[in-house]
């Protein structure tokens, strides 16, 4: 499985009526494939909007794609509000189960870091020890390395109820030395955040 994440800056004060646009097409083009979620932005850039498509491999996504676009009501019609977009193909760390639709918000935190080459390895490695205990405290939605999209970077997405609680399970994860994982520190390079939530038709609320 792989996942398409799709990033669009819109122009601001659209964003009610992207949503509202991107909703109505949806309905039509969910029979090509599903959507695994749909957000906006809250903190981090505003006028954002992410959504994420599951696919079984590139080609899968080449067929899909091809299909859809023959459909008179996919696109949506909103590429008047658009300013830019960024498209992602991110391949999840192998002890990452596929993302099913379900209620693990409404407060998503997606957190992007780029490390040095070659150190990829590394980190799964590291997660992997370390992330039956995280999840423990709060839902990972999907941890992967970005294989086409900007090199030497994975990303990971993560769902709380609310911001004062992924506060508190943030310094839980800390104060008891589950998270962040051990060593690695000299791998990391940048490191940025959004904090999302789902529009009404996303699968993950």
């Amino acid at each position: 499985m792989i996942y398409e994440i799709r990033s669009y800056r819109l122009k601001p004060r659209s964003l009610a009526e992207v949503e509202q646009r991107f909703g109505e097409a949806y309905e039509h083009r969910k029979k090509y494939s599903p959507l695994a979620g749909f957000w906006h932005t809250e903190i981090g850039p505003l006028n954002e909007i992410v959504h994420m498509w599951p696919y079984a491999d590139l080609a899968e996504r080449a067929r899909v794609r091809a299909e859809a676009a023959k459909d008179p009501n996919w696109p949506p019609k909103t590429a008047d509000f658009i300013l830019q977009m960024q498209s992602e193909i991110v391949v999840p760390f192998p002890f990452v189960p596929d993302v099913t639709p379900g209620k693990l918000g409404p407060v998503y935190e997606l957190r992007y870091y780029t490390i040095k080459a070659g150190t990829l390895p590394d980190v799964i490695k590291r997660w992997e020890t370390k992330i039956g205990e995280r999840t423990k405290l709060s839902p990972l939605v999907l941890a992967g390395g970005v294989d086409l999209g900007e090199a030497n970077r994975f990303i990971h997405i993560w769902g709380y109820t609310s911001l004062d609680q992924r506060a508190a399970v943030r310094a839980r994860a800390r104060e008891t030395g589950v998270w962040p994982p051990p060593g690695g520190g000299d791998t990391l390079l940048t490191q940025a955040n959004k904090i999302l939530l789902p529009a009404a038709f996303s699968p993950l609320q």
